[in-house]
């Protein structure tokens, strides 16, 4: 069982590989500042250390926080580890002291939220870059 890490030490190169095998753009100007400008984040590491799942929530540290690029490797995925994921994330969240925490994503995850224990909710999203 693999066990999600709140806050653990992440090399800059880390996260934008992981994004880059799950087909995501790599975003490498986004490290290090992703970790500094967060509330926090979460990762998992295979037996032999390599980075496999990482999730973050963001926001101004008041009531509302955004769970934000919840991803696990591909050879990872089906097996809990986002759910592992999403529940340490949540958890964090009530001791960091917020109380809505708010996650946008594509309509084929919507099951996997709601497992995590989201509800459904209408919204937008607007890509300026």
């Amino acid at each position: 069982m693999y066990k999600a890490t709140v806050n653990p030490p992440i090399e800059n190169h880390e996260v934008p590989d992981l994004r880059e095998k799950i087909g995501w753009g790599r975003r490498d100007q986004d490290y290090p500042a992703l970790f500094k400008r967060c509330n926090f984040w979460a990762g998992i590491r295979d037996g032999d250390g390599q980075l496999i799942a990482f999730g973050y929530v963001c926001g101004m540290g008041l009531e509302h926080g955004y769970l934000e690029d919840v991803m696990v490797h591909p050879d990872y995925q089906r097996q809990g580890l986002g759910l592992e994921l999403v529940k340490t994330l949540l958890d964090e969240s009530k001791r960091y002291g917020l109380g809505i925490i708010t996650v946008t994503f594509a309509s084929h995850h919507q099951h996997f939220y709601q497992l995590c224990g989201f509800s459904p909710s209408s919204g937008g999203v607007l890509q300026l870059d």
